[in-house]
Formats: structure tokens, sequence, C-alpha cells
């Protein structure tokens, strides 16, 4: 059977009809507070269910159980904050019981704030717990170091559930579960990528799915950096092994639009729940995963399930994969006895050199069909 949500609860806070109508009349009225893009994200994941069984941003006391305890105070296992910062003097205009207008930059209406709560908290404190330093090398210490200085907490009613910019490719977990259902699914395994597919990949994905009904790819589309694969050449890279190469009914295909914190095994934690409210019963975990720098031991995301054994989604752990020249085929040091000399790992940055240079990566490591869609585009890459 799939998964069921977060907490046994998948929320739905999505504004319509009339209700809508009669906030977007009285927006006038209401105190505005502008989000940046990844916040907005952050607000579309409370209200469609993504984030189960949050219902809006933390109030003090949640905050604090999940900083120090990696549960929400009814227990429920949750590791990463979900936080809305503000001006102290902003936040002093606001009163508690106030609702509150959260805007895009560009001013266009987002959602309903019901304000709870008013708080400060130790920014150093979420770090340290968070991201096991308070290095500001780390991107996540540095962005939580960056925040304003208040934080107000409570529910949010969504205003605009718009999926642009790929609407096909952007279900929420209600869609998901029906697709699911619809196929027959009983298991599902979740892929997280930020990248286009490599044969590395593809491997982990098909040994994947020797063990469950269903393959459920999840691009994680969040803030990027230059020289990062646009979100687009991502998309068309898996459609290409969904139309050609990956059995016809068995992979499904959604992105999900949020931030990487590079909390790693915390965000492992993060990762897996969101899957699970999606449906699936599976997650893919690699080495290293949601790290960055040094700052994490290789298998340390692996191990954090370990601490998690009510989660109810089971994580499929998975060495690193290369080809072997020995073996002839894509391996881990599970499977392959040969030596470093034999194998040939990918590189991201190798691809993307190769790609930017409109040179195909070895078939090896990345199909032909997959490096003419790469090198198609007149520029693949995030400037």
């Amino acid at each position: 059977m799939l998964s069921r949500p977060h907490g046994n609860k998948l929320v739905k806070r999505i504004l319509l009809g009339e209700k809508k109508k009669e906030v977007i009349e009285k927006s006038a009225e209401y105190t505005k507070i502008a989000l940046d893009d990844e916040m907005v994200k952050d607000v579309r994941n409370i209200a469609r269910g993504i984030f189960s069984p949050l219902e809006g941003f933390m109030n003090k006391l949640e905050l604090e159980t999940v900083v120090d305890e990696m549960q929400l105070p009814s227990g429920v296992a949750w590791t990463i904050p979900v936080i809305l910062d503000v001006e102290k003097a902003k936040a002093d205009t606001i009163e508690i019981g106030e609702q509150v207008l959260l805007t895009d930059k560009a001013g266009n209406n987002i959602a309903l704030l019901f304000v709870e709560d008013k708080y400060r908290f130790d920014k150093e404190k979420i770090a340290k717990n968070v991201f096991g330093t308070s290095d500001k090398s780390h991107p996540g210490v540095n962005e939580t170091f960056q925040r304003k200085d208040c934080f107000l907490g409570g529910k949010i009613d969504l205003i605009d559930d718009s999926r642009e910019p790929f609407p096909e490719f952007n279900l929420d977990p209600r869609e998901t579960r029906v697709l699911f259902r619809e196929k027959g699914w009983n298991t599902v395994v979740a892929f997280q990528t930020r990248n286009p597919i490599h044969r590395a990949h593809e491997y982990i994905q098909r040994c994947a799915l020797e063990v469950v009904d269903g393959l459920f790819i999840n691009p994680l589309m969040g803030r990027k950096k230059k020289g990062d694969f646009r979100d687009e050449i991502i998309l068309e890279s898996y459609k290409k092994m969904m139309s050609d190469f990956y059995p016809k009914g068995r992979v499904v295909m959604s992105i999900l639009p949020t931030r990487m914190h590079y909390a790693g095994p915390r965000e492992a934690i993060h990762h897996a729940i969101m899957r699970k409210n999606f449906g699936c019963t599976h997650f893919v975990v690699g080495r290293d995963h949601a790290g960055v720098g040094k700052f994490y031991g290789t298998f340390d995301a692996q191990k954090m399930f370990d601490r998690f054994p009510d989660l109810d989604i089971e994580p499929l752990k998975f060495e690193h994969s290369f080809y072997c020249k020995k073996c002839v085929s894509i391996a881990t040091v599970k499977t392959c006895g040969h030596s470093d000399a034999d194998r040939i790992k990918p590189s991201g940055t190798v691809i993307r050199e190769m790609i930017s240079k409109k040179e195909f990566p070895p078939p090896e490591i990345m199909r032909e069909e997959i490096s003419e869609i790469l090198t198609s585009f007149d520029n693949p890459f995030v400037e």
C-alpha cells in the first residue's frame, strides 16, 4: 500500500471560490509581507500538502522542538525549520491574531497568513543543531545568519496556486496518489535529482525498479547557481528516457519546487518525508545525500534513517555507481571487484565542460540520445 501522509494528515490549505474572491477584494486592507522566490515555494508546499503535517510557518515551540529534538511538539518527526523571517520594524506593526497578506517580489498576492506567534530565536543554535556547524562557508549556515531578526508563526491559506513554468509536471500529493493508484502501484520509489540523467543514475533507477511497482522521478527545482543545468534541460532528458527506454506505465515524473539547504543527514530525512507525502514507499539515498564540501561523512545521511525506524518510508541506500571497463557495465563497489584504474566515474564538472563545447560525454557515462538533447540547446546552463 502507498505510504500514509506524514502525521496521518494530508494538508490542503488553498482558497477557492468566494473565499478567494473576498480576500482578493480586501487585499488593500491587509498588512503585506513580500517573499522571495524560495519562500513562495515554501508557502505553496505547505498549502499543497508536500510539507504535511505543517499547516503554516513554525511558531517558537515548533521551531524549538525541531531544532533540539528533530520532531514537532506532537512527536511527529521533522528535521528542517520552515520559518518566516521579517524585519523587527515590520514585526512591530503586526499583532498576534492579525491576518497578513503574503506577496511575491512583484506584489502579486500569494497567501494569507494567520499570525499566531511573533518571536526571536538564536540563529547560531539553528546553525549548529541543523547543519552541525556555525561555519558561514556552509551555504545553509550563511543563509541562516542572513535571516532577519524576527519570526512569524501561523497557518497560511494559499491564494495563488500557480503551477508554472511546468504545469504538466507539477503534481501535488493528492494528484500523485490518484495517479499511482490508477496505475495499480502499491510500492513506489522516489528518485531525487538536480541534473540530466547519466548512466550511473539510470543504473540506480533500474535497480530500484526491480524491487517496486513504480519509479517516481522527482527533480528538485529550487535556487540554482551559475553553470547549473537549466530546469527544462533536466526535464527533457528524463522525458527521453521515459519515452524511449523505460518500460511504459512504470515511471512517473513530477517536479519538486523547493530549495536545497545542504543540511546533510537532517535534509535526507526531510526529503524522504516529502516523498512519503506524495505516496512513495521507498526513497533512494545516495552517499553524502544533501551534503556540501566536507561538512558531513560519506554515510551520515544513510545512517540517519536508523534513528527514524518509524518513518514509514524505506530508504534504498546506494553506493556511487561507475562504469567498469572489465565488467563492461555500470556497477558499484558492491558488485564490482576491480580497481579504480578500471572505473570511469561520472563527473558533473566534466559532463558540463563537454556539453558546453558541444561534445558528447563517453557513451559509458551518458547515452548518446541524452547528449544529443543537451547539446541541441544554444545554452543549457544557468547564466
